[in-house]
């Protein structure tokens, strides 16, 4: 089959790899019909991710047909059209049974390597390095999917890929980011980064009951799309000081609730970016900060800062101070996206959120190359990428 592989730092190839196979009786092997780059792929693009190797399948957002099962899969049946949310969850261990996906205790082959960087490990995540398991991702003709009979949702007849693909990461990341903040009517949300993340962040937001929600970001397309399509508020941040401002919007006050929908590879004019690109080349600093270090500084005294953005390892002059003294309260997680899925789906068919607004990019597989280097680097104002197989 044809697969989306890393072939070093910036660089992708597709190539042909082998099929993949049954290899435990909770499998199932899927046919791709969509998938899509996401922010936390160029992490691994960027090289910022450790553990990667030439020739490893990406992409961990992708639905898809099923052609093969395990004997032990009974919730489903070949032919059926499934989502697949990106962390690997058993269903079984303690962590699952809490609702905590994310940090399943039996899908990560390879915990041992992340108990030395984090302390304890977390679940595996489908194409994210062998830090979380190794395993290929969907960024390809066909992917095994292990623990079908847990993680994989059936999607409803009559419903495109465009509706319900994004159920598989950035939408439930988005609530889950929005649930972390504890909202209360009246309440203004700010929210870093208009990605897709923060974009479906500010969507959230507001079904959560948010008065008024900010989104915070550089590019003014982005800027744009977070007015038009999610009604935001919006600083440009190259443009404004995003305190001065946000104290400006909130009666001196400061947001009740700080989103950080952007992580590790953050922008500032500010001093401390040039600070954080020297001590990352110095190998002294993995993560960049400073969308962080802002959220957490422009929160109100007793507000909720809520992170989604990935980070990888460790930062430098974190506020602390900032955080206790002021009483904040800090959220943080990758997507428990399992327990995300199906209300979100109902919501979907609702009509209370139209997930497709984001899609502004649609490519063969064969042209993954392409498409990763269009979203890096923001041309031709890419939002979010989508790759048919």
């Amino acid at each position: 089959m044809r697969a989306n592989t890393w072939a070093g730092r910036n660089s992708v190839e597709v190539r042909d790899v082998p099929d993949p196979k049954i290899l435990n009786a909770q499998d199932a092997i899927l046919k791709i019909s969509s998938t899509a780059i996401c922010g936390s792929d160029l992490h691994l693009y960027d090289g910022y991710i450790p553990t990667v190797m030439n020739g490893d399948i990406l992409g961990h957002e992708f639905m898809g047909e099923v052609v093969e099962l395990g004997p032990e899969v009974a919730n489903l049946r070949v032919g059926d059209r499934v989502v697949v949310p990106f962390p690997i969850a058993c269903g079984r261990c303690w962590s699952c049974q809490q609702g905590l996906f994310s940090v399943c205790e039996n899908s990560n082959p390879n915990g041992w390597l992340q108990e030395k960087l984090y302390g304890f490990p977390t679940g595996g995540v489908f194409g994210y390095s062998h830090l979380t398991g190794g395993y290929p991702g969907g960024q390809a003709e066909y992917a095994r999917v292990p623990f079908a009979d847990v993680g994989p949702l059936k999607v409803p007849d009559g419903m495109t890929d465009d509706q319900v693909l994004f159920l598989s990461d950035v939408l439930p990341t988005a609530w889950m980011a929005a649930e972390m903040c504890d909202i209360r009517p009246g309440d203004t949300v700010a929210v870093w980064g208009a990605g897709p993340i923060g974009l479906y962040a500010v969507v959230s937001a507001y079904l959560r009951g948010a008065e008024r929600v900010i989104a915070i970001d550089r590019f003014a397309y982005r800027l744009r799309m977070a007015r038009e399509h999610a009604r935001a508020e919006t600083i440009n941040y190259e443009e404004q000081d995003v305190s001065e401002t946000l104290k400006a919007m909130t009666g001196g006050r400061g947001p009740d609730a700080c989103i950080d929908a952007v992580g590790m590879e953050a922008h500032s004019p500010r001093v401390d970016y040039a600070y954080d690109r020297v001590k990352q080349a110095m190998k002294l600093e993995t993560d960049r900060p400073s969308a962080l270090r802002e959220a957490i500084t422009n929160c109100r005294n007793g507000g909720v800062v809520s992170i989604v953005g990935v980070y990888g390892g460790f930062v430098d002059k974190f506020p602390i101070g900032s955080v206790m003294n002021r009483s904040l309260t800090i959220r943080a997680g990758q997507c428990h996206v399992h327990r995300y899925m199906q209300p979100l789906l109902e919501r979907i068919q609702n009509g209370d959120i139209d997930p497709t607004f984001v899609i502004t990019h649609r490519l063969p597989l064969e042209e993954a190359p392409a498409g990763y280097e269009m979203f890096k680097n923001k041309q031709d104002e890419c939002v979010k990428v989508v790759l048919s197989a």
